[in-house]
């Protein structure tokens, strides 16, 4: 999104807003989107709906139970920006952010969610296992391949099957399998990224997975929204 000139004539800052609904390593997050921004623009943890509404781009973060994380949204009255925000500019979702954008999660005996996205979250599993009957830990904790299943813009510069860091024990169905933006495997192949029109969502951490993850913010700072 270019900057507009204000009557000084100095550039007005672009502003990306990290939605703080009390949920989140928003430090952390925070500080790896300042290391890649240009002077041109400012980073901004806020949980002032009308900063949201005014900031040129949104990240929604998220770690922990789904629950809570929806539960702190409304509470927070959030949830009509958040909506606002994916409507109108570009917006990244993040970990647990990706999984607050369906319809419904399975965890806690079911909750429904925000439903951008069409589908659910489900659980790995107490037993889960590997392509060769082997048992795996849950949550899926560490590094891992992401397959590149479309090509987007928050994907320039960052190699087909780079390794990200997760930690989750849940993970996103579609409905809309054209919307996979991207995939993982941890003994059965799930989707890590989805995309539509100006948003875009990971179950991965970004701040967490080094010279990618950082390419991947630098990307959203660039992105104009469009696929």
């Amino acid at each position: 999104m270019s900057n507009s000139k204000n009557p000084m004539g100095n550039m007005r800052k672009s502003t990306v807003a990290v939605i703080d609904y009390g949920m989140g390593n928003l430090h952390s997050v925070a500080k790896a989107l300042e290391h890649v921004a240009d002077e041109n623009t400012s980073v901004i943890v806020t949980s002032d709906p009308a900063v949201i509404d005014a900031a040129d781009r949104v990240l929604l973060p998220g770690v922990g139970a789904i629950r809570d994380c929806i539960g702190e949204m409304h509470n927070a009255g959030l949830v009509p920006s958040i909506r606002k925000a994916m409507a109108e500019k570009p917006f990244l979702a993040i970990c647990v952010g990706i999984q607050s954008l369906m319809s419904h999660s399975e965890e806690n005996g079911g909750v429904d969610c925000l439903n951008h996205f069409q589908g659910n979250a489900l659980f790995f599993g107490e037993k889960h296992t590997d392509h060769d009957g082997s048992k795996l830990k849950v949550p899926h904790m560490g590094w891992n391949q992401v397959k590149h299943t479309i090509d987007h813009p928050l994907w320039a510069d960052i190699d087909d099957n780079a390794r990200f860091y997760f930690v989750h024990s849940f993970y996103v169905v579609p409905e809309n399998k054209a919307e996979v933006a991207g995939t993982c495997d941890y003994g059965l192949e799930f989707c890590v990224a989805l995309a539509r029109d100006n948003v875009f969502a990971v179950q991965f951490h970004p701040e967490k997975s080094h010279k990618d993850g950082l390419q991947l913010y630098k990307n959203f700072l660039h992105w104009d929204g469009k696929p």
